[in-house]
Parts: structure tokens; sequence; C-alpha cells
């Protein structure tokens, strides 16, 4: 069944989780009731921030938080910074966020958040004032048993360390699980940092075994070379795959031999950029999208696989390590071409299964070794990428709604047990 979608809505990402929303919705029969409740967020906040530049004037920051579901637990999601950031956006990625949790059956609601600011462009105190007051503002809906926010895009462990300490302030005490992705000195959890990367490399794996093929023998493409697409193609370098091409915003990497991305992890760290390493040619970046291999893996930002560049993609399976990359328009067209999608949903759900891990760590107030993490996560990695596969034979749809399915399920069987409080 082809999902329609008006061309000037393909790049919305609300639009685009409701469309999939209602196709996987329609399919499970859901109830009409509960398709009002899971089609809408449950609250939505937006804050407007005065912080004090370095140069002595008052900037006004708007800023959003929306919780989409708290049905099966405490709302999670990552707070981003970025010009682009809008209402739509955070919409959306709250929602992806419930079915992210629920496809990996972890005890969290979807939330997410995001500041419209440039963050290239302002100065260390800068952001610290902005992310204070930004928590200020939200001390009353966030909280380890209502909200727990995470990092995503230009915000990293420096920012978690400042919410906690804002959070635990107001709270008079130390609160180290309002927040995950902190430093592991205040909490954070052992591999954390690599988490979505490694559940990326997981999910791939599985796929690869699947369709009988072997890592040995595939090639992969990873676009964005940020701290997901980084992880997953080194781990996925060291599981034996073939990474043949790296896209960044803008430039690219291309060896048919296979890049070594230890060396190239350790140069990106070194100089803070992909350009200029010898161990591979430079490309152009929307040429390796469509370049050959069997694996493509989007790991930067959303809408990188429209109806522009979906027909000529030549990749077997694509992986989304980013969340939304690929419109719904685009998917029609990679279906038709029998393209096996893992998508973002499960594929990236690593990073939010070891958050959680780390607010059961932070609540025990017991921290596990790393080993114990990776264990965990694979476990949790390999058992929904089959349900996912159950799910998609079963009721005979594609990955794509059938994790949908399977998730939606889960909150409305949740939803339905609980009842609704009058």
């Amino acid at each position: 069944m082809a999902t329609v979608i008006d061309t000037h809505m393909e790049t919305n990402p609300w639009e685009a989780q409701a469309a999939r929303f209602e196709l996987a919705a329609q399919k499970l029969n859901l109830d009409k009731g509960f398709w009002k409740i899971l089609s809408q967020p449950a609250r939505e906040i937006t804050v407007h921030i005065p912080v004090q530049m370095d140069d002595g004037r008052i900037e006004l920051f708007t800023g959003y938080r929306v919780q989409h579901s708290m049905a099966r637990g405490p709302a999670k999601g990552g707070i981003r910074y970025a010009p682009e950031v809008n209402l739509d956006e955070v919409r959306a990625l709250a929602a992806w966020m419930t079915w992210k949790c629920a496809v990996v059956d972890i005890p969290f609601g979807g939330a997410k958040g995001g500041i419209i600011c440039d963050p290239k462009t302002m100065s260390r105190g800068e952001l610290e004032r902005m992310t204070r007051r930004f928590t200020a503002e939200l001390i009353e809906v966030i909280g380890p048993e209502k909200d727990v926010p995470a990092p995503d895009v230009n915000t990293n462990e420096q920012t978690m360390a400042w919410m906690m300490d804002t959070y635990s302030m107001h709270m008079r005490q130390t609160v180290t699980a309002v927040v995950t992705g902190k430093p592991i000195e205040i909490g954070g959890s052992r591999g954390r940092r690599e988490a979505t990367g490694r559940g990326v490399m997981l999910v791939t794996l599985q796929a690869v075994k699947k369709l009988g093929m072997t890592p040995e023998n595939t090639r992969v493409v990873v676009q964005g070379f940020g701290n997901v697409g980084s992880h997953a193609a080194l781990l996925m370098h060291e599981q034996g795959f073939k990474v043949t091409g790296i896209a960044e915003w803008n430039c690219g990497l291309h060896n048919a031999h296979g890049i070594n991305i230890k060396e190239l992890f350790a140069y990106k760290a070194k100089t803070g950029t992909i350009q200029g390493f010898t161990g591979a040619e430079a490309a152009d970046q929307h040429e390796l999208m469509i370049s050959d291999c069997e694996v493509l893996v989007p790991a930067a930002m959303e809408n990188v696989i429209t109806t522009h560049n979906a027909s000529q993609i030549k990749a077997r399976i694509i992986a989304e390590g980013a969340n939304g990359p690929t419109t719904v328009a685009a998917d029609d067209i990679l279906q038709e071409k029998g393209v096996f999608i893992i998508p973002d949903i499960l594929a990236n759900a690593g990073g939010v299964t070891v958050s959680y891990f780390e607010w059961v760590q932070d609540r025990q107030g017991y921290f596990w070794k790393e080993a114990h993490v990776n264990a965990e996560l694979e476990a949790v990695m390999i058992d929904s990428f089959e349900s996912v596969m159950h799910y998609a034979a079963t009721h005979g749809v594609n990955n794509r709604i059938a994790s949908y399915m399977l998730a939606i399920d889960r909150v409305a069987s949740t939803i339905r047990t609980r009842g609704i409080y009058a």
C-alpha cells in the first residue's frame, strides 16, 4: 500500500511521522480513542530564555520541550541546539522517541527539546548560561520520574552536566538521574558515548546474516561522521566490514579497498575534520550516497534520502543511524527497489537503551562495567531486531511499518491496561 504525501510536505518531519503512524494504526485496527491519544503530544512547552551575552547585551532565545507520551514511564529524549530547531521537528522527534523506547521495550515514553540558536557562534559561557536558564524554566516538568533529557545535535556531556547541576541546585540535593549522557565522573554510564553507533552495528550485523551476506564481503558508506556515524563506522570496521565511503556535510572520502577507520577516527580527533585525510580520496558527499555499496548508514540529520536520490541508491541495506533520514515518499521508492531498511526507531535505539541503563545505575547507586553494558545492549538490540522481523512477516508489512506497529501496540496496550483517568 503506497503512502501518499504532498510533495511540499515531503520533508516535514511531523507529517512524515504522522503518515507512518496512521498506516501502522490502520494495520493494527487501532481503537479510535487510542488513535486520538497517540497521534498528538501530551504536552508542549515553549519558553523564551533571556541570556546575558559576553558583550553585555541581552539576547532572547526560544526553546521547546515536547512530551509525547508518558504512559510507559518517564518521558525520555534529547535536547538539540540549532538555528533550524522548530516545533514540528521537536514534536516529530518526541513521537519517534515514544516509538523507539517501545520497540526496544524499555519503560520510558518519548520527549524531545531544543533551542533555536547557533552554538557555533556562542562562547562556552554563553552556552552555559543559556543551558542553565533553560533548565530552570523546565524545572517543574523534568526529573527522574517525569522527563529525563539527554544530548542530541550540538549538545554533549558538558551540556548534561550543566543541566544536572542546575536541577540539583533547585532540588537542594544531587540528582544524577535527571539527565543521561553525563560524564562518567558524575554518574554517566560506561559505553554510553558509543551506544548509538554500537546499536547500528549490531542490527546491521543481524541484517547481513539474515540476507546471507558476510561482513568481509560487505561495503559500507556512512553519511555523517559525528558521534553516531564515527562509532558505527569504527565498530563495523572492527567487525570486518569494508567501509568504502564517509560523507560529511561539506566533503567526502572514498577508498574502494576500505578506509582505515581507526586512523580516520584519530585524524578527526586531532584536526576536527575528515578533510585532508591521506588514507582515502576526496569525493563528493552527495555522490557517495548513491555510490556502489551493500550498506548505507545515514547517520546525520533528517531528510537526506528523498525522492531526488532514492531511485539512484544502490545499497541493499539502509541502517538509519539518524532520526528521520528517509522521507515517506522515498520509502515507497526504496520498497519497490527491494531495499532492506532497518528503520531509525530500531537502528539508532542503542543510545536510548544505554541511557536507560544509565538511569537505572544512577537510581541504584551501582555502576556497571563496560563489558556488562555492551552485553546487555547486544541482547536488547538482537531481541528487538527479531521482534520487528517477526512482526513484518506476520503482518506482511515492511520493516518500518512493522516497527511502528510493534511500538504502537505496546503503548496502546499499556494505556488500555491503565485506563483513562477521569
